[in-house]
């Protein structure tokens, strides 16, 4: 897990709680945070960070130790996550979309002493491990089932934590990603990489003057990227609690939003409204986006009807490499994922961990699995060094890399095309088929809003694609019409087996599509059409 760890961070690091105390002097009353209209300035918020580090001091907890944080985003859950930071402590945000066995395995995983949640989760009926205090972070009073109550837990108005110096190799979070499989695994991300994250950010228009509209949940480091630079430089988060496109649209124009990150899906709803261009969106400087496939259709669609740059982020929750497509200056490029950042080292290796030659101004000759090595690396799956064993991989000079589980390829310029998960990749009659390709096709026919194309058993084949369409509104094209439409584009080794309308598609709070989800669901499907229970 330690092993090959990336070079120290320079010696200018800082940590998020000490930049906040310094924000508190220099602009005291300048809102660092809202939240449905409730707004703290940084004086504000750097006196309650106190007074939750000095509760959890009094508590006994000590520095490298844990606690968990689940439920919706509010001003208190912000004071928790950066006071845990000042006492030298990580914290695990948890989606409160787990299940109550999810929730409780991954707070006994992160041996959280301290758990924090608010009504919607003490209402889910977990059960806690042993040797957890569970807190209500909501004002309401709790009832004896559900924990203390924060507001009661917190020190005194105007207490003080002892001061603790932080290593930047000590946690600073653990993120819980199974990306959309497997179980949980808790992703220990150290300060340095925060830091990292941080020193990037004043690249892209950061200062006193931004305002960072957020509309994903703050457990998710989709979220967090955007957050920890925002309050680090001085700007204000201004976070939803749930997305909703016509909110966000009238927070954006109230609050003069300069920065965002969203996930693609959410630009899909926004830029669908027809009301879209009704409203005032000049102030915005900076748009991201990540954490799931990026059409490029959309994208140009938001380049030409939203004012400001975009900027793509490709990465892992698990650090590693990062790259980036700096839409507003490549249009032409935005059928790829960009280029690697500065200082980020992006490879490509092939089944057996060997690496593929790359030779500058050539595209590559075949795809890859996608590898990084950069300043911000994850330490490693919190107590599982099996698992961090297979997320890396080490080149001929011995330096640590992390493995994407993604195959691309670069071209001529060094952009990065990607084109799926390994793991979603489809192998039929020994041809690779790549879902992203089908889905493309399907996404050019007129009455398709949105497609996924999962591999499924054959015993004729081994796998077969199969397609689950969502067809936009008033459109009544019928699925096998549209699978014709489509294997007339497709070549003969990628045609598609069997397609289904569906109304949606199973998404991730952060957008991602679930495909096992919707194996799942076919493989339940046929067997009940075969008689078998």
């Amino acid at each position: 897990m330690n092993a090959d760890r990336p070079a120290p961070p320079p010696a200018d690091f800082r940590d998020l709680p000490a930049l906040v105390a310094d924000l508190a002097v220099r602009q005291p009353d300048a809102d660092a945070v809202i939240v449905d209209g409730q707004r703290l300035g940084y004086a504000a918020l750097d006196a309650l960070i106190d007074r939750v580090a000095a509760a959890l001091q009094q508590g006994g907890l000590q520095p490298q130790q844990c606690i968990a944080i689940c439920g919706a985003s509010s001003i208190a859950y912000l004071a928790l996550f950066i006071g845990a930071l000042r006492a030298g402590l990580a914290a695990a945000p948890l989606a409160p979309s787990s299940t109550p066995a999810q929730l409780a395995a991954m707070v006994a995983d992160a041996d959280a002493k301290l758990v924090f949640i608010d009504g919607a989760v003490a209402a889910m009926g977990v059960d806690w491990p042993a040797g957890s205090t569970v807190l209500r972070i909501d004002a309401a009073r709790a009832a004896a089932s559900s924990g203390a109550n924060f507001e009661a837990w917190l020190a005194p108005v105007g207490a003080r934590p002892r001061p603790v110096a932080i290593d930047p190799a000590w946690p600073f979070n653990l993120i819980y990603s199974s990306g959309t499989t497997g179980t949980p695994k808790g992703i220990v991300q150290p300060h340095a990489m925060r830091w990292a994250h941080i020193q990037r950010a004043s690249l892209s228009g950061y200062g006193p003057d931004a305002v960072t509209l957020i509309a994903t949940p703050l457990y998710s480091n989709t979220t967090l990227v955007s957050v920890i630079p925002t309050m680090a430089l001085g700007g204000c988060v201004v976070l939803m609690r749930k997305f909703e496109a016509g909110a966000y649209l009238q927070l954006a124009q109230a609050h003069r939003a300069t920065h965002t990150m969203l996930v693609p899906v959410q630009y899909q709803r926004l830029m669908a409204r027809p009301d879209f261009g009704a409203y005032d969106l000049c102030s915005f400087r900076h748009k991201f986006s990540t954490s799931a496939p990026f059409h490029a259709e959309l994208k140009a669609d938001v380049l030409a009807r939203w004012p400001g740059a975009l900027t793509e982020y490709y990465g892992m929750t698990e650090g590693g490499g990062t790259v980036i497509l700096q839409a507003h200056l490549h249009p032409n490029k935005l059928h790829t994922v960009g280029q690697p950042a500065e200082g980020h080292d992006i490879r490509l290796i092939d089944e057996d961990g060997i690496e593929l030659p790359q030779q500058p101004g050539v595209a590559s000759a075949t795809s890859g699995e996608i590898v990084g090595r950069s300043p911000g690396m994850m330490s490693g799956y919190h107590g599982r060094p099996d698992l961090t064993a297979a997320a890396e991989w080490f080149d001929a000079e011995g330096r640590r890399y992390i493995r994407t589980g993604d195959v691309g390829r670069f071209d001529e310029d060094g952009f990065l095309i990607l084109q799926d998960r390994r793991k979603d990749m489809v192998i039929s009659g020994g041809f690779n088929i790549y879902p992203s390709d089908l889905e493309a096709v399907l996404r050019q026919h007129p009455a398709v809003a949105d497609a996924a194309v999962v591999g499924v058993p054959s015993v004729q084949w081994g796998e077969t694609p199969v397609a689950f369409v969502v067809r936009r509104a008033g459109q009544a094209e019928g699925a096998e019409a549209l699978r014709a439409w489509a294997n007339a584009q497709l070549g003969k080794t990628q045609r598609l087996s069997a397609l289904r309308l569906v109304a949606e598609l199973p998404r991730s709070a952060i957008g991602k599509v679930l495909k096992r989800e919707l194996r799942d669901a076919w493989t339940t499907d046929q067997a009940h059409s075969k008689g078998m229970p």
